[in-house]
């Protein structure tokens, strides 16, 4: 049994469609809709990754061999505005799932994001430069994965993917948001002198 959390979201429904009938584990906020999961076999459990009894109790009830987080803060310059619920998200909940690891005894598969190496080229090895709000908490719950797998011997691991577009994505994201911008005869909003140089990962499902 596989156990997703924020499986409702952009990215963690693709991860739902790739299973047999997942437990997704999801606090639909603004990004994460059951609508991404209509055609999936799945089950559905509604909760929030802070809230460690709920999250306790689920793995309980079902059990998982693997958890895979995709639950998160992504938005940058949401993070810039308030950094607290990233904070609270991104470094206290995984944390609290760090917790259930430890206790239960299941493989973490932690989602992170190339966006903890800021603006240098980066490989596995290079030293983490967060540049945001954002980034430092998703850092800073890499650390804590780490430090988890040191101390305690927890089962996990992280993968940092870098930019994802496709089907489902919210408006709010760079490809979506100026493909509707063209649609509707808006201007594109340009990042900084609009000469950097992102890499993509087209997410299919």
């Amino acid at each position: 049994m596989q156990l997703i959390l924020g499986g409702a979201g952009f990215i963690g429904s693709a991860m739902t469609r790739t299973l047999h009938n997942p437990v997704v584990y999801d606090a639909l906020t603004y990004a994460g809709r059951r609508e991404n999961l209509t055609d999936v076999e799945h089950v559905f459990v509604k909760g929030d990754i802070l809230d460690i009894r709920s999250l306790e109790t689920v793995i309980e009830e079902y059990r998982p061999e693997v958890v895979f987080n995709f639950a998160a803060q992504t938005h940058v310059d949401r993070s810039i505005a308030d950094p607290q619920p990233f904070i609270q998200t991104n470094v206290q909940g995984t944390v609290n799932i760090l917790e259930l690891a430890r206790r239960h005894h299941f493989r973490y598969v932690h989602v992170s994001t190339d966006e903890v190496y800021g603006e240098q080229e980066a490989d596995e090895a290079s030293p983490l430069r967060p540049s945001s709000p954002y980034s430092a908490s998703k850092a800073a719950a890499d650390m804590f994965v780490l430090a988890y797998v040191r101390t305690y011997g927890v089962d996990a691991f992280i993968v940092r993917p870098s930019n994802n577009y496709g089907p489902r994505q919210f408006p709010e994201k760079l490809i979506p948001k100026s493909l509707l911008r063209m649609l509707a005869g808006k201007e594109v909003p340009i990042y900084g002198d609009g000469k950097q140089v992102r890499d993509w990962i087209r997410r299919r499902g």
